[in-house]
């Protein structure tokens, strides 16, 4: 099949699923519009778009997303099987109605909630098949679930520090329960690295680490591979469930989680994951104790980035 990916992609998650994609023999196109910069002309400009989001639900920069990709399929001038849009409630619905010019088949995939993103409902009317990872979106929007997937992460080799647990997040509505946790690993002397990337860097707590630039993605998956336990902090009115989880299977790493939905999943195990709450969070030393038991192969193959291909594709 001839695909196009569109998708704003700004770890590098989604270079795995390209990969993916061309080892299944498709033609894959990638149009990752993070990396098209919107600059404000002028304050009067940055003034109206605040206004205009306001008043309107629309937003200069998304507009800008869409013209910007139109262009791009324009230029690639050869009708698509498939557009595949991932983060599509950062783009103009009007752009992505567009998009069917360009492809027989038009589809999304969010890995975000309506609750914490409204847009999505303003974009979905515009896909010919929209996926979520949020059940509650599904059932109330008549959308197809589909989680995140498994996916290889590559080992350089390098042996950074080993940790026992490790966590990478930006900067956001979380960032006070994951200091929270962060002082508790830190009380019982648990060994940690858990890394917040804020472009100002103006914090100075000293149980986190600050970065004011992202880090390559082989930096990440270094750290994934040197540790014991991943931490994973769900947002605020999100249930689905984060990459951090999908990486914990495809490495056989222990899990640490403030989203008590995991337990409804079939490869939930106490053993290798621990719920935490949010308000109270305890984090028994004993979890570190037990070995990581495997979960069933066609459970792994059940959330892998082929099967994920399949449902998308078929």
């Amino acid at each position: 099949m001839k695909i196009t990916v569109i998708s704003y992609d700004n770890w590098g998650l989604n270079s795995h699923l390209i990969n993916a994609l061309i080892q299944k023999g498709h033609t894959v196109h990638h149009i990752n519009f993070f990396d098209f910069k919107y600059k404000y002309p002028n304050i009067q400009s940055k003034i109206y778009n605040f206004i205009l989001k306001t008043v309107s639900n629309k937003n200069i920069k998304n507009i800008y997303y869409g013209d910007e990709i139109l262009k791009k399929l324009k230029e690639n001038n050869e009708v698509q099987d498939l557009i595949l849009t991932i983060k599509g409630d950062f783009i103009g619905p009007k752009a992505i109605f567009e998009f069917k010019k360009y492809t027989k088949k038009s589809i999304a995939f969010f890995n975000d909630s309506i609750t914490r993103c409204p847009k999505i409902k303003h974009v979905i009317p515009n896909f010919d098949e929209v996926y979520s990872f949020e059940k509650d979106d599904c059932e109330k929007h008549s959308l197809k679930f589909l989680t995140n997937w498994i996916y290889p992460i590559p080992n350089s080799g390098t042996r950074n520090k080993e940790y026992q647990v490790f966590n990478i997040s930006s900067k956001d509505k979380r960032f006070s329960l994951i200091v929270k946790i962060a002082s508790i690993l830190k009380e019982k002397k648990i060994n940690y690295k858990i890394i917040i990337f804020d472009k100002k860097n103006k914090s100075h707590n000293s149980s986190v680490e600050y970065i004011s630039k992202q880090i390559q993605l082989s930096e990440v998956n270094d750290y994934l591979h040197n540790t014991q336990v991943l931490l994973d902090i769900n947002r605020v009115g999100q249930k689905g469930l984060t990459f951090r989880v999908f990486e914990s299977l495809g490495l056989e790493k222990k899990l640490i989680t403030t989203n008590a939905d995991i337990k409804n999943y079939d490869f939930y195990n106490p053993n290798n994951i621990l719920i935490i709450d949010e308000k109270k969070p305890n984090i028994p030393l004993d979890f570190f104790s037990n070995k990581y038991q495997k979960i069933p192969k066609d459970l792994f193959e059940k959330y892998s980035i082929e099967e994920w291909i399949n449902q998308i594709t078929n």
